[in-house]
């Protein structure tokens, strides 16, 4: 498992290009007596291993790379400059690998399980990808699961929640149009920059006096660009802003009110203003029963002392909720560590690896829930 988790980390792919490691994923699965289907969604995987009648459960493990250029010197850090697992994909595809191959050589279960090797979870909507490709009515399963692994958890510490789990990412785009002049006669023009300033502080309002202080949220502004002289006032400005959810009312709810603040404070300045909202993953809700029963396994497998629950959503996002839109499910997390290095680093930063030592625990999990959801004496 190490091996392999390196020889991919050594190769990482972006999103719709893991050809050479699709194609690793479906030569192993044959190799095993697994039932393969290539090229769901582009470059995605579905593996079908069935043993008779009985429950269907999918898992699912994303595959992608980040632009990221390593900065860790392990001795299996990335040979492609500019690319990297800095996400731990390498570690969530060996995983579920080595779990394929020990159900296939086990078969302790009646029933019939997918494993789905995804790609472009970072950029580009994957999991939406296979979906429209045929994903659930090619491969149908009655209930799908996938994990991730957390750094500053402690390792093999299993993670649970119902409900959200992570957040719903939007992004606004807000251009302010004003008319533009001389910075020394600012009576005789209309300026953007003043707009826009009103319309960042007016923003900061929605979360803390529109959402309800039981439902999480966030509304960031990250760019405010407009003008180039200090003599000069602008024609407009434009402002990007990040909105982050964990339930479609407040999604809604949002979207409406920045609509109605930026309109109100443009014309409260002589300007007007348009919002181009650019939608990206939904929020991950998981099923109560889906999380109970893989909690209980987790329990069941490694003790409760491994065992947490999470106590409030990731404002980060995942597209593994376009799967959960269509079928129950559960999203789980494991700990990647605390200790100092580059385990314990956080994803996305060019110091990070996967733990190693989480890999037979993890698999482990993944057969033990297959193994549970179909047992091998139900009739």
């Amino acid at each position: 498992m190490v091996a392999l988790r390196h020889d991919l980390h050594r190769h990482p792919e972006l999103a719709f290009e893991e050809r050479r490691t699709a194609a690793l994923v479906a030569r192993s699965l044959a190799d095993w007596g697994w039932t393969v289907h290539e090229g769901l969604g582009g470059t995605g995987v579905v593996g079908t291993l069935t043993t008779g009648p009985g429950p269907v459960i999918g898992i699912r493990a994303d595959m992608d790379a980040l632009p990221i250029t390593e900065t860790t010197g392990l001795p299996h850090a990335s040979i492609h400059d500019g690319r990297m697992h800095a996400c731990g994909h390498d570690g969530h595809t060996t995983i579920l690998l080595a779990a394929a191959r020990c159900l296939a050589g086990r078969r302790q279960f009646r029933g019939t399980v997918r494993v789905i090797f995804q790609p472009a979870e970072e950029h580009g909507g994957g999991a939406a990808v296979m979906i429209r490709d045929g994903l659930f009515t090619r491969f149908p399963v009655d209930r799908i699961y996938a994990l991730h692994n957390m750094p500053g958890l402690p390792a093999g510490v299993f993670g649970f929640r119902p409900g959200a789990l992570t957040a719903a990412s939007d992004d606004y785009v807000i251009t302010v149009r004003g008319r533009g002049g001389h910075g020394a006669y600012p009576e005789r023009a209309v300026d953007p920059i003043v707009a826009g300033s009103a319309i960042v502080l007016a923003l900061q309002s929605v979360v803390a006096r529109n959402v309800p202080p039981t439902r999480q949220a966030v509304v960031t502004v990250g760019a405010f660009r407009a003008g180039e002289a200090a003599n000069v006032i602008p024609e407009t400005a434009v402002l990007k802003a990040s909105v982050r959810t964990t339930d479609p009312e407040t999604r809604s709810l949002i979207e409406a009110r920045i609509r109605e603040l930026v309109a109100g404070q443009a014309a409260a300045w002589g300007a007007t203003a348009t919002v181009q909202v650019d939608r990206g993953y939904p929020a991950v809700i998981n099923d109560a029963g889906a999380t109970a029963f893989a909690r209980a396994v987790a329990v069941d497998a490694f003790g409760a002392g491994r065992v947490i629950d999470i106590p409030e959503a990731s404002m980060g996002s995942e597209d593994f909720a376009y799967m959960l839109e269509g079928v129950p499910g559960c999203y789980l997390v494991v700990g990647n560590g605390i200790e100092s290095g580059p385990t314990s680093c956080m994803i996305h930063n060019p110091g990070y690896d996967f733990n190693d030592a989480v890999l037979g625990d993890a698999a482990a999990f993944w057969v033990a829930l297959a193994e549970a959801s179909a047992p091998a004496g139900a009739a």
